[in-house]
């Protein structure tokens, strides 16, 4: 089945799963309620947004590699403080947790506090090099990259190491890049932080997946409003407002990121 003909569908799976409710996970919440660094995942606008994520990455998977959860083998690439991988795990998918080995980093797994990890028991593989992955090929049906890629010292040489571990078919799912018109990345640098270096737009997200031999198979933008620091009293209300603005009018070229779900069709 071709691009034009699964981009629809995929679409389809995407926007069902954004919309849908979720309740908070209170044992989650509870957990990380002492962890400065984890705090954020207590903020319900950003809880809720990890939750519809992880359902679109389950509701797709499943329905294309045409398994059950359970039998979809998944790398959690730059595990952080790993709640992906809880919420991947509380849903029965078979996860497989990576991070760089750097204790000096903050956002690696292994120069932070985490409590979800230890509680929860998740293993998670210390990488020692910048791009190579300690995988054989075709080891995995999805991969996952939740704010990751765009961090990384050689996004084109990270990527096609990427599409090696992918199986035929499999699914390389990236989440929360930044765009280059995106008005709170704009804010972020006036106040003098430059915590992104690179930003993607579609020609990018195109370029790299071809040099990897994977097809986009959806591509949006999303976050208009703030969320991070922001607790909106109706928060889903809001949610599904930004959703449909960055989905329908051109304010999506201002909206924080752009994303993409692609297949390996080499």
């Amino acid at each position: 089945m071709g691009k034009i003909d699964i981009q629809p569908k995929v679409s389809d799976i995407r926007k069902k799963s954004f919309f849908r409710r979720y309740n908070l996970d209170s044992n989650l919440i509870e957990l990380i309620k002492d962890s400065p660094s984890n705090n954020f995942l207590s903020n319900p606008p950003i809880h809720n947004i990890y939750q519809y994520l992880v359902d679109f990455v389950i509701s797709l998977s499943t329905q294309m590699l045409e398994k059950e959860i359970n039998n979809i083998r998944i790398l959690d690439w730059g595990s952080g403080k790993g709640h992906i991988s809880y919420f991947l795990k509380k849903n029965k998918a078979e996860v497989v947790s990576c991070d760089i080995y750097n204790t000096e980093a903050h956002d690696s797994t292994f120069g932070q506090d985490t409590p979800i990890i230890e509680k929860y028991n998740i293993k998670v593989d210390p990488l020692s090099h910048p791009f190579n992955l300690p995988y054989d090929n075709e080891s995995f049906d999805v991969v996952l990259s939740f704010g990751v890629l765009e961090h990384v010292p050689n996004h084109e040489k990270s990527i096609k190491e990427i599409s090696r571990v992918l199986r035929k078919d499999g699914l390389f799912f990236c989440f929360h890049l930044p765009q280059p018109l995106s008005w709170t990345q704009k804010i972020q640098r006036m106040k003098g932080n430059f915590y992104h270096d690179r930003f993607y737009d579609k020609s990018t997200i195109n370029y790299l997946s071809q040099l990897a031999g994977l097809e986009v198979l959806d591509v949006w933008s999303r976050a208009l409003f703030p969320k991070n620091t922001v607790n909106y009293p109706l928060y889903r209300l809001v949610e599904k407002i930004d959703l449909y603005v960055t989905e329908n009018t051109s304010l999506k070229y201002f909206a924080t990121n752009i994303e993409f779900v692609a297949t390996k069709v080499e």
